[in-house]
């Protein structure tokens, strides 16, 4: 048996090469689930929120119309959760990013519920739904298609193509699994327990690239250059993003607590949406949706709002997504995170004009992100491809010093089938 340099067994190349053709498929595949699944969230999206409002001659985004559409998306997911087959699959309160497979009839009940919240406003992402549907699927085929593998083989490549797909690069699934498989060590070199995930993802990311083109650079000012006084606000940046972000974490339990005294689904997520609704009327139409679009109309003109704009939109979108995420909607709180992130670091940059908004943005979205994923990794690497500037990336890997001190130990937004906390 070969080992590597460290003296870990390494994998023949032999048990390697037959991955290569199931990861490809996979990777292809969970893209184009999460592709199709952003259509027709689209596509119902613009029915909702233009055709329908345009029809009855009333605003798109007036207060009515918002507390309407989020009030009875509420009500039509919680009749999904209750009457489809596979009730849409677990409390999402108590579900991770990746998770191991849940049976294949749960699959269309999600995939419905998830695109009636990306299409109806909730402030949610579809990372969740989609990570957990190709999973799902990847297991219930993979496993028929060829016998004798496991289900978590099948799981990584579904996660990895997902993820890949989701960010338009394998590099995040990558960071992910390493943070995954550190915190579940087994025998094998790290990179012989990535090679077919990294064709998975890989996979995914091209496939999204070539048909949708996506991008996360939010054209931000680059920063001319470094100075000493950048790492001090980096600090105090990203740990202002973590308080914040930890805010929404310790309410969570409490929220979800509150929300399932209600104990129909129905009652609970027309009750969320009731309350998402009166959200949205007080932070406006930016603060709807999974935050994606939204958070580049924000960069898009840093001075376009004054401090106290942006601080009221970043806190509604934090209260939106602590609701959502507690109250029976299925989706990720990612994106959404992201939105908090830049609105919070453009509302520090206007009010401390010493702060570039290039380095408010990066570091709140580091911070937000810690606090609310508690994946280091991938807190970094979204937070460094939202500036195309090399500079930033330096800020970030000592700003996440402190900021990991604050979160680590913490309670993290998941909790147990008995509504406590994971730590």
């Amino acid at each position: 048996m070969t080992t590597t340099d460290r003296g870990l067994p390494a994998t023949p190349a032999r048990a390697l090469l037959p991955l290569i053709v199931p990861a490809l498929v996979v990777g292809v595949g969970s893209s184009l689930l999460l592709l199709a699944l952003t259509a027709i969230s689209e596509q119902l999206k613009k029915v909702l929120w233009t055709v329908v409002p345009d029809a009855l001659g009333l605003g798109s985004y007036s207060s009515l119309w918002m507390f309407a559409v989020l009030t009875a998306t509420g009500l039509v997911v919680g009749l999904v959760v209750w009457k489809v087959p596979g009730h849409a699959g677990p409390d999402p309160a108590t579900v991770g990013l990746v998770d191991p497979p849940m049976p294949p009839l749960v699959v269309p009940s999600l995939l419905l519920t998830a695109v009636l919240a990306l299409a109806g406003g909730v402030s949610l992402g579809p990372e969740n739904p989609i990570t957990m549907a190709n999973i799902a699927l990847a297991a219930w085929l993979g496993g028929r298609a060829m016998r004798g593998t496991s289900a978590d083989t099948w799981a990584a490549l579904a996660a990895a193509g997902t993820v890949g797909a989701l960010f338009g690069t394998p590099v995040a699934a990558a960071l992910i699994l390493t943070e995954s498989l550190a915190s579940r060590p087994g025998p094998g070199a790290l990179w012989d327990k990535l090679f077919a995930p990294l064709i998975a993802g890989g996979a995914g990311a091209l496939t999204t690239v070539l048909i949708a083109h996506p991008t996360f650079d939010l054209a931000l000012p680059k920063l001319a250059r470094a100075s000493w006084g950048d790492i001090p606000a980096a600090w105090l940046v990203t740990c202002l993003g973590v308080l914040v972000g930890l805010a929404a974490v310790y309410a969570f339990p409490y929220l979800h607590t509150a929300f399932h005294r209600l104990r129909h689904p129905v009652l609970m997520t027309t009750a969320g949406g009731l309350v998402l609704g009166l959200l949205g009327t007080l932070g406006g139409s930016l603060t709807l949706f999974k935050g994606l679009s939204e958070m580049k109309v924000l960069a898009s003109d840093p001075t376009g709002w004054t401090a106290g704009q942006f601080a009221v939109m970043a806190f509604v979108k934090l209260a939106a997504l602590t609701v959502a995420a507690s109250c029976g909607f299925r989706g990720g709180r990612i994106f959404p995170s992201v939105f908090i992130g830049v609105a919070l670091g453009l509302g520090v940059s206007a009010l401390v004009p010493a702060v570039p908004p290039t380095l408010g943005v990066v570091c709140a979205v580091l911070g937000i992100l810690l606090a609310v994923t508690r994946q280091g990794w991938l807190s970094l690497f979204t937070a460094a491809i939202l500036a195309a500037d090399p500079h930033v990336f330096p800020l970030l890997c000592i700003a996440v010093l402190p900021a990991w001190l604050l979160v680590t130990g913490r309670p993290q937004m998941q909790l147990d089938q008995h509504g406590s906390s994971l730590r």
